[in-house]
């Protein structure tokens, strides 16, 4: 993709902007539509459309595999570990009381917001798994045969 300079650029500005929005739709989740998952999911585009048009090789040196492994990780041990938490104080799993029992209506949103970023997290790290994953193998056909 080296001759698509207006790609290229258009990508570079486009990037940024589905980044920004991915972070709108996170932590604006508990208020309109939106959430972890549909957050998640445009970042993951954002990092996807990068690879797409600069290469593989170089989406992951900007995101390399390691990184994106370290995040699932990190975001399934958020969302449990709000859990673990809530039932380490004497709550039920996922009862978010626990995170402001002297004021349960902060706690709740609070702890709706970190298992989201948990969320987020995630499905992010899996998304762009899924995409290295695929855009690593070998094609089978060569470039003419499409």
């Amino acid at each position: 993709m080296r001759h698509h300079l207006i790609l290229r650029v258009i990508t570079k500005l486009l990037v940024g902007t589905i980044f920004l929005f991915a972070l709108y739709v996170q932590f604006h989740g508990d208020y309109s539509p939106g959430g972890g998952f549909q957050a998640g999911v445009i970042m993951a585009v954002g990092f996807i459309l990068y690879g797409i048009v600069f290469s593989l090789a170089k989406a992951q040196k900007v995101f390399p595999p390691w990184l994106v492994h370290k995040l699932l990780a990190f975001g399934v041990l958020l969302y449990a570990g709000t859990g673990i938490y809530s039932m380490l104080m004497g709550y039920g799993y996922l009862d978010y009381t626990a995170i402001d029992p002297n004021h349960p209506s902060h706690g709740q949103h609070l702890g709706i917001l970190i298992v989201e970023l948990g969320v987020g997290i995630t499905v992010t790290g899996v998304m762009v798994a899924i995409y290295y994953a695929f855009a690593a193998r070998a094609p089978i056909l060569s470039d003419e045969d499409w």
